[in-house]
């Protein structure tokens, strides 16, 4: 076969965009949800769910559904669709707020006495964690708002901040689930974590957790969070754990993954394959610091360009997952555009390698900003500009940089969300 030896004539900006508009289409709820429905059960059929694509999902759901319905789904505001028998509320993301909770106590009462004749659907997708902030007993919601800002400033993984919440909570670690016994569950799961852990996407409200409250407390000990003494002794006591494998509540609650960060770089990839370049997937779910991620991808990257390796380029380097962001500065960021400055510092302006590094549910950090794209004159324009990016770096201020350059991607609420985007073209 012969090798490519340069790069189509597509913009590299411009095939980028359309890889990562494929990886997000991909993961829509209209095209992967509906072969998952089931038969309609003798009773009734409730609807339940959390998540930025939840709503989306709920839509879906309803114009494929043949026998009658009623519904209660909690979304991220601005991310609300109309829905005629499927209840839709809106609650904040990702510090959870007054109407997630009220949403969170509602859908508790709504599962209440039901018979095994009934069926729950569950709509899960991420962010569902902060959308469901129903605190264990003894804990209030700015006891959770307070341990939720510090987990996202830590640097703590998606799966560690997950943990310590199912172990304060009321609805998450398998909770919700064990309120709706006897009826059937079946939850559809659009994932947004790495490994895609049911117990982790969304906390896992229907989901059996065979972690502990000593794992949450080492997760606090780890990043260094210091808790009040009462919120505290909800772990230490074992008050907070949550459901267990095994459980009798759970016994043939079913899991189905509908979307998957695999599915929608495997998406990517055949974009890029349609314009000419091979794409290779590095990897779904890599984590850890941002910057560190960036300056390792950014070292391929050059590997490819000096030596044909592992690649040959023309290539792109496609990657997934969810990155965190140890915040130590006062700017505008995300984890996305965390990587794509550590990145573009790296490269130093190198030629032929561009990037695009977005989230797939089209909000990155907590801008309206799904990402940015980087390529060679990135630091070279920010220069002129009077921008240094090492400092923007050291400020945590990725959509500070970015913006300034108009090199940011806006796409607006996507209505999915299968984690980071991250895709790097070495030229030929």
């Amino acid at each position: 076969m012969m090798r490519p030896t340069s790069t189509p004539a597509v913009q590299p900006r411009d095939l980028l965009r359309a890889m990562f508009d494929a990886a997000v289409a991909a993961a829509q709820p209209a095209l992967c949800l509906p072969p998952h429905l089931p038969p309609p059960p003798r009773g009734r059929t409730l609807v339940i769910g959390a998540g930025k694509a939840s709503a989306e999902m709920a839509r879906v759901l309803e114009q494929h559904w043949q026998g009658e319905l009623t519904g209660l789904v909690v979304t991220r505001y601005g991310y609300a669709v109309p829905c005629e028998r499927i209840e839709i509320v809106e609650a904040a993301h990702p510090v959870p707020d007054e109407a997630g909770l009220a949403a969170a106590r509602r859908m508790l009462d709504f599962v209440a006495g039901l018979t095994p004749d009934d069926l729950v659907i569950c709509l899960i997708s991420g962010g569902g964690s902060a959308l469901l902030p129903l605190p264990a007993q003894g804990l209030s919601l700015a006891d959770k708002q307070r341990l939720n800002s510090a987990l996202l400033a830590s640097g703590a993984t998606i799966s560690e901040m997950n943990c310590v919440r199912r172990h304060l909570s009321a609805i998450k670690g398998g909770r919700l689930a064990a309120a709706c016994h006897p009826a059937r569950v079946l939850t559809l799961l659009i994932s947004d974590v790495p490994g895609d852990d049911p117990v982790d996407i969304a906390s896992g409200p229907t989901c059996a957790d065979a972690s502990t409250c000593d794992d949450a407390l080492a997760v606090l000990r780890r990043h260094d969070i210091d808790v009040p003494a009462h919120v505290r002794a909800v772990l230490e006591s074992g008050r907070g754990e949550s459901v267990k494998p095994g459980d009798p509540r759970l016994a043939g609650h079913e899991i189905r993954f509908i979307a998957t960060p695999q599915m929608a770089l495997e998406a990517a990839a055949a974009v890029a394959a349609g314009a000419g370049v091979p794409a290779h997937i590095l990897g779904d779910g890599i984590e850890g610091e941002a910057r560190e991620v960036g300056i390792v991808l950014s070292g391929i990257a050059r590997q490819v360009a000096a030596r044909g390796q592992p690649f040959a380029p023309p290539c792109i380097l496609l990657s997934g997952g969810e990155t965190t962001v140890t915040v130590r500065g006062k700017g505008r960021g995300g984890r996305n555009v965390e990587f794509l400055l550590s990145l573009a510092v790296a490269l130093d302006g190198h030629a032929g390698v561009h990037a695009m590094a977005c989230d797939t549910d089209g909000v990155d950090g907590q801008e309206e900003i799904a990402g940015a794209y980087a390529g060679p004159a990135t630091l070279e324009r920010a220069r002129q500009l009077g921008i240094r990016a090492r400092d923007s770096l050291a400020n945590n201020d990725g959509h500070g940089f970015f913006q300034a350059l108009d090199d940011s991607v806006v796409c607006g609420p996507t209505l999915t969300n299968v984690n980071d985007f991250r895709a790097i073209l070495v030229e030929g």
